[in-house]
């Protein structure tokens, strides 16, 4: 088992990455390989681990050390294990939510997205592959719901444009509830001037079409039963609020629009995104998506 180490102190520069640095500074901008982030709740620290993520160490109330036992036995004693009395964990913002129980993890490098597209081809066989690309979504909660609403859904992957914020960023992975560590993602486009033109390359490359959710003059509806018969398709979903840029719309081969009543002309992307996988993903069975190992 990990090392047990009796904390008393919030202030003790070992919980740095718990209660002082933001998420900037865990990223590690400037030094990536250096990067981490920060899982809570055991649901999310189990499937993290399950993942083959690294871990960097633990912190957590001592109610919780009996129950993760089994997960603490499986890591080296190399990861220090932080334990601290119940009382002094509700001194942490957020306490509600973690019930007390961290996991800081090495961030895993990201793939180049045209070696990330055939690796999900390859793995699909004959069934028909879907990812998402997520464009300049700003909302942490809504890229945690998205990855939520993926897994469960059967989607192969997601793709984030260089203006998306973080899927590893602490309220992402919270509100996905672990599963930024069942699908399988990365990144997507060089940088903000060169987007969307290189991501759209890459897609086409590949052997994608590109799909638009976007309100346009020639959208398809939804439950268009060609859209079924696209072997590779990519989902394209748009910022909160003005939605996809007007360049990606005209960039993709289709724009699709979900059919709605009374008058409603658009829905949260989050709600959105689970109504379009819905639709044009595989259904799934009852297993889980990740693959363990799959960061290893």
């Amino acid at each position: 088992m990990a090392d047990i180490l009796r904390i008393d102190d919030l202030t003790d520069p070992r919980l740095d990455a718990y209660t002082r640095l933001t998420e900037r500074e865990l990223r590690s901008v400037l030094e990536p390989e250096k990067g981490i982030f920060i899982a809570e709740s055991a649901k999310v620290i189990e499937r993290a681990l399950h993942a083959g993520l690294t871990p960097v160490s633990f912190l957590m109330g001592e109610r919780w050390l009996d129950q993760l036992a089994p997960l603490l036995d499986t890591i080296g004693k190399d990861v220090p294990v932080f334990v601290a009395p119940m009382d002094l964990m509700e001194q942490l913002t957020g306490f509600n939510v973690t019930r007390g129980a961290l996991a800081a993890f090495r961030r895993p490098p990201l793939v180049d997205p045209a070696t990330f597209l055939e690796g999900l081809c390859n793995a699909s066989g004959e069934r028909p592959v879907r990812v998402c690309v997520l464009e300049g979504i700003v909302d942490h909660t809504n890229v945690g719901a998205i990855f939520r609403s993926a897994a469960a859904l059967n989607v192969d992957g997601i793709l984030v444009s260089p203006t998306c914020c973080d899927p590893l960023y602490r309220r992402a992975v919270r509100v996905s509830m672990g599963t930024v560590f069942q699908v399988p993602w990365t990144r997507i486009g060089e940088n903000a001037r060169t987007w969307p033109a290189d991501g759209l390359d890459v897609l086409h490359r590949a052997g994608f079409t590109c799909a638009a959710m976007a309100l346009t003059d020639n959208s398809r509806s939804l439950d268009d039963p060609a859209l079924l018969d696209i072997d590779r398709l990519a989902i394209f979903m748009g910022t909160e609020g003005a939605g996809l840029a007007a360049r990606t719309v005209s960039g993709c081969d289709v724009a699709v629009r979900i059919p709605m009543a009374h008058g409603v002309d658009s829905l949260n992307v989050a709600a959105a995104s689970a109504v379009a996988f819905w639709q044009l993903c595989p259904h799934a069975s009852n297993s889980y998506h990740y693959r363990p190992g799959m960061f290893s």
